[in-house]
């Protein structure tokens, strides 16, 4: 025998045996962190039923169509901890309340419907609750829904944000 084959250390004395094993073992374990955040982060869908909501477009745009004829625009802006929406248009007569939703892009779960009340005039109040800062889409309805605002808000509201009936949103400047 050779003065090696006497001196020889067991398997899992060397380093590359546990080198080689620690690569899949590395893939396993970040393949269970990656399901672990997957299952903790599950983003819900924000649309359930996407056949219904195509058939409903034509809905959708003859709202927008009615909202578009009264020359509708609505502006937004927090006082005060609470949400205060002004209406302009060709209306008669003021709703008693409106329903804004605020939708989160992403997130069901964060989605916000809030029902305006009648504060005289042409201005609206309603309690604005606790949302987290970003993108939110805006959807603005009388009771009966017969027309309909739509555009995109970012929150926090530091600034009046106005939606018109051309479904675009325009912050005006200097405020």
């Amino acid at each position: 025998m050779t003065n090696t084959a006497l001196h020889a250390k067991p398997w899992y004395r060397e380093p590359w045996p546990w080198f080689l094993m620690s690569l899949p073992a590395t893939a396993v374990a970040a393949g269970l962190t990656t399901v672990w955040i997957a299952y903790q982060s599950a983003d819900g869908l924000v649309v359930g039923d996407y056949y219904k909501e195509g058939l409903a477009i034509n809905q959708t745009l003859e709202r927008d169509d009615a909202a578009h004829a009264l020359a509708l625009a609505a502006t937004v802006k927090s006082e005060d901890g609470a949400l205060v929406l002004t209406l302009t248009g060709h209306l008669t007569t003021y709703p008693d309340q409106l329903t804004l939703t605020l939708a989160h892009p992403t997130h069901q779960g964060m989605d916000h419907t809030l029902t305006l009340h009648h504060a005289g005039g042409s201005r609206y109040r309603a309690t604005l609750p606790a949302m987290p800062d970003g993108k939110w889409h805006a959807q603005l309805t009388d009771a009966a829904s017969t027309w309909r605002l739509a555009g995109v808000l970012h929150s926090p509201f530091k600034q009046a944000i106005t939606l018109s009936s051309d479904s675009a949103v325009h912050q005006p400047q200097g405020e």
